[in-house]
């Protein structure tokens, strides 16, 4: 099985472009998803410029830009090109103004077809990632999405720990959407209760952990990307509720991971 392997380098927002080529690759990473977000090394008002200088600084350490999370603005477009970052990962969260899931989903649709002419000019595509809430969330929710987009430009990507908040089996999850993946991340988390028992209502939140505590079987998304011969980017979010020991945690987790995928589990 050939893969990418990335990290979401989301966390170290304070390191230098050499720190973070250097902490990538000292991991065992062999690419980065980048958050081209205001406070980071690269700001999105500096894109053209910042990535491709950031991009240099990693290759340095043997680490690839394999996607950006950002927007979707022309200028990202053109930075991701200059940069040679293939995709821009992206998630549908919120209805706007719109009555309901279905009426947002018609609006969504209409935003993603409007993007692909920047996909087409840049040779960058929109990946949408799943996740939990009132948005896309399910597998067969970004299923549907997909089934009515241009897929030579716009696919998906599969969460390990949004499809188990879901509820979803690994294996059935990827198979709904095999057809358009670009992208698989490695996370787990569970819902926990949030307030005590002598609360009126009960509510409950999400706690994101390690690969063997929460509720995302890692082996069995493992073991069905082998039988299919994945040949993507698999990345690792590093999104721990603790983030006291995100070094620790992604540490242990990138070997447990990689253990999986060369089949030495």
């Amino acid at each position: 099985m050939s893969y990418t392997l990335s990290l979401f380098t989301k966390p170290w927002k304070e390191e230098t472009p050499d720190e973070l080529g250097e902490l990538a690759a000292g991991l065992g990473f062999n690419a980065i998803e980048f958050p081209l977000r205001t406070g980071y090394q690269v700001e999105p008002g500096n894109a053209l410029k910042g990535l491709p200088a950031l991009s240099r600084t990693l290759e340095r350490y043997g680490v690839r830009i394999a996607s950006v999370a950002s927007g979707t603005q022309e200028h990202i477009f053109a930075a991701c090109q200059e940069a040679g970052v293939p995709v821009i990962r992206i998630m549908l969260l919120s209805y706007g103004e719109c009555d309901g899931y279905m009426q947002a989903e018609s609006a969504w649709i209409r935003e993603l077809d409007e993007l692909c002419p920047l996909c087409e000019k840049y040779g960058v595509r929109v990946a949408v990632q799943q996740h939990q809430g009132q948005g896309v969330f399910s597998s067969m929710d970004l299923r549907h999405l997909l089934e009515r987009t241009d897929t030579r430009y716009i696919g998906g990507i599969w969460d390990a720990a949004h499809s188990a908040l879901a509820g979803e089996a690994p294996e059935k999850a990827l198979d709904i959407l095999w057809d358009y993946l670009i992208l698989v991340n490695f996370k787990n988390a569970f819902y926990r209760r949030a307030n005590g028992p002598e609360a009126e209502k009960a509510r409950f939140g999400t706690y994101f952990t390690t690969s063997e505590h929460g509720a995302a079987d890692w082996e069995s998304a493992v073991r069905y990307l082998r039988s299919r011969s994945y040949e993507g980017v698999v990345c690792m979010p590093a999104e721990y509720t603790d983030t006291a020991n995100v070094g620790r945690y992604i540490a242990r987790d990138v070997r447990t991971l990689k253990a999986m995928l060369e089949d030495r589990a």
